[in-house]
């Protein structure tokens, strides 16, 4: 490998790592925000959304661990966060119906107001990371996270304007489970990827 080849692979394995750690940076604040607000409003999509804050925080852990390293480290740390994708979607769908069989009803305003600052959140780390999305399986696996992310924070925050709307439950119960469904559907997503390498 010539040393321009070298040059052009440092750069580009210090430009993920610049990018990964402030996607990291900002999706460990907002799982604090969104997991303390979500119990405190009683919401599931709220939670829901918190805990795949926490999941893609742990991914991009997983990524900056991977950049740099062989090919099989990057699969192996794609195989990770797929698995705890799947393992987090479980732990929503649990707490979902637990909600349901309690009978709890969300405050919408905290919905809304919080889905509203994780939804600019997740804008700011899906461009960043889109420019890494062709990339290695590592990057590509983040580039999933943050798509979802923005399409589980418009659901949070139409359930909590339905929520107050209808002054019913159920919207935030439906989109909870919405959300883990789609922490699911990542984890699966990022598993057949690493498959497909």
């Amino acid at each position: 490998m010539s040393d321009c080849e070298c040059d052009a692979l440092s750069a580009k394995e210090a430009a993920q790592r610049r990018t990964l750690w402030i996607l990291l940076a900002i999706n460990g604040t907002m799982f604090v925000l969104e997991a303390v607000t979500g119990w405190w409003a009683q919401s599931t999509a709220l939670l829901a959304d918190s805990l795949d804050m926490l999941a893609d925080a742990t991914v991009y852990s997983l990524s900056l661990y991977a950049v740099g390293r062989a090919v099989g480290a990057k699969v192996r740390a794609a195989r990770l966060s797929g698995w705890l994708q799947v393992v987090l979607g479980m732990l929503v769908l649990v707490d979902g119906v637990r909600r349901f069989l309690e009978g709890q009803s969300p405050e919408p305003v905290w919905m809304v107001a919080i889905g509203l600052l994780a939804l600019g959140s997740n804008v700011t780390c899906l461009l960043l990371i889109a420019k890494h999305r062709r990339e290695e399986i590592h990057m590509r696996a983040s580039w999933i996270f943050s798509k979802n992310d923005v399409i589980a924070n418009l659901g949070v925050i139409g359930a909590g304007f339905l929520v107050s709307f209808t002054g019913s439950a159920w919207p935030d119960l439906v989109v909870g489970l919405l959300v883990a469904a789609i922490v699911l559907r990542g984890g699966v997503m990022i598993l057949r990827d690493r498959e497909a390498d």
